[in-house]
Order: C-alpha cells, then sequence, then structure tokens
C-alpha cells in the first residue's frame, strides 16, 4: 500500500482519484487545495506519492514544486493536470516533478505512473515526451523567468489575474506597500511597463494560460 496525497482545487475530482487509488490498493493520507496547507502537511505526514495540479484557483502548483524542492522533501511528485503547455511541463520537471500526466489520461496510466515513479523513473503521460523537449528547447523568456523568485512569479500571476495590492496582500500576508514593492521589483526585472506587457509575459512564459480567468 502506498501512501498518496492529493493537491487539486476541484472535490469532484479528488473525490475520484481517491476511488481510483483505493481500489488499486493505494492510500490517501490527505487532501488539499491550498499549497500552503499541504506543504504543512506533506512534511508531517510524508506520503511516498503527491499527485498535483498546476492550476489552484489563484494559486499555482509551481510554487508547492518550488518549496518541495528547497526543502528537499522526498515526496515523488507526479503533476496531474489539464494544461499541455510545453512550458508548463518543462517548469514542472526542472523544478523536480517526476511525472507528468495529463487529465485526459486512462486511471491505468496514472496508476502506471505512480508505480514507475516509486522505482525511482520518470513518467511522462501519453504526448507529454514531445511536449518537454518542445518546452526545454525554448529560449525565449528563459534568463528573465529564472530571475524571478518564488514569490515573484506568484505575485506575478495575481497581479495579471486583476488583483489589487490589497487583495493579493490579504492573500499573501503582505502589506499593500509591500506588493507594490514586489510589483515595482519584478517589473524592472522582466522590462515591462504596463500590465497587458506584464500579461503577454506571463502567458508566453506560461506561467498562467491564455484562456485563465
Amino acid at each position: 500500500m502506498t501512501d498518496v496525497y492529493l493537491v487539486d482545487d476541484h472535490a469532484m475530482m479528488r473525490d475520484g482519484l481517491r476511488s481510483v487509488l483505493a481500489a488499486a490498493g493505494h492510500r490517501v493520507t490527505g487532501e488539499s487545495a491550498d499549497p500552503t496547507q499541504a506543504l504543512a502537511d506533506l512534511q508531517r505526514l510524508a506520503p511516498a506519492v503527491l499527485l498535483l495540479d498546476l492550476h489552484l484557483g489563484l494559486r499555482s502548483g509551481f510554487e508547492l514544486l518550488t518549496e518541495l524542492q528547497r526543502r528537499r522533501l522526498d515526496a515523488r511528485t507526479i503533476v496531474l493536470t489539464m494544461s499541455a503547455q510545453p512550458r508548463h511541463v518543462a517548469e514542472a520537471l526542472r523544478l523536480g516533478a517526476a511525472g507528468y500526466v495529463l487529465k485526459g489520461a486512462s486511471a491505468a496510466e496514472l496508476l502506471s505512473a505512480i508505480d514507475t515513479v516509486l522505482q525511482g523513473r520518470r513518467h511522462l503521460g501519453s504526448d507529454v515526451a514531445e511536449l518537454a523537449v518542445q518546452g526545454l528547447t525554448e529560449r525565449d523568456g528563459d534568463a528573465a523567468l529564472a530571475s524571478l523568485s518564488a514569490r515573484e512569479r506568484q505575485i506575478v500571476a495575481l497581479v495579471v489575474r486583476g488583483q489589487s495590492s490589497p487583495e493579493i496582500g490579504r492573500l499573501l500576508h503582505l502589506s499593500p506597500k509591500t506588493v507594490d514593492s514586489y510589483r515595482s521589483r519584478l517589473m524592472a526585472k522582466l522590462g515591462v511597463a504596463d500590465l497587458p506587457a506584464l500579461v503577454r509575459f506571463a502567458i508566453r512564459a506560461g506561467l498562467i494560460d491564455a484562456d485563465d480567468d
């Protein structure tokens, strides 16, 4: 029996995953829709496998991947997402994901991915390997993206979704003045002068999807 932790902002998706995993003899030891809560749970529960969506409302699975890598936590992470953006695949792998499976895949493929990563190998789902190669060869914006801290990436995503500085501050437990400082600094790093330019960069860099709300 393998202990698995779920991070997805759709309760129905988590319910379905629990059923699939239980039928295969795995045990869901915890779940969350929030990266901050998930990080605390992962440190406490130490599951063998983490199933992680990239789109978590106003938050991002990349935040959790970054923290897992920084803290050197041992859970083998499989990104389970709708996103087929090449840059998302490449970034997830760069941040230590052991697998990447699209949500349109079968239950059998997901279970195979779990078996594969538990053996210390990497699993890329159907059509994902080609996306990974494409993403790894896309260089536009890479240097600028690499210059952003995890918190700056988080603020970029919230800003381009239309959140104000006070709203971002409440969400991230920062003062509006601190958020404004982050915003000015990251725009200078990226060489963008206004919000439309920041949105274009965020889409091109894979920080958000073009069809995100």
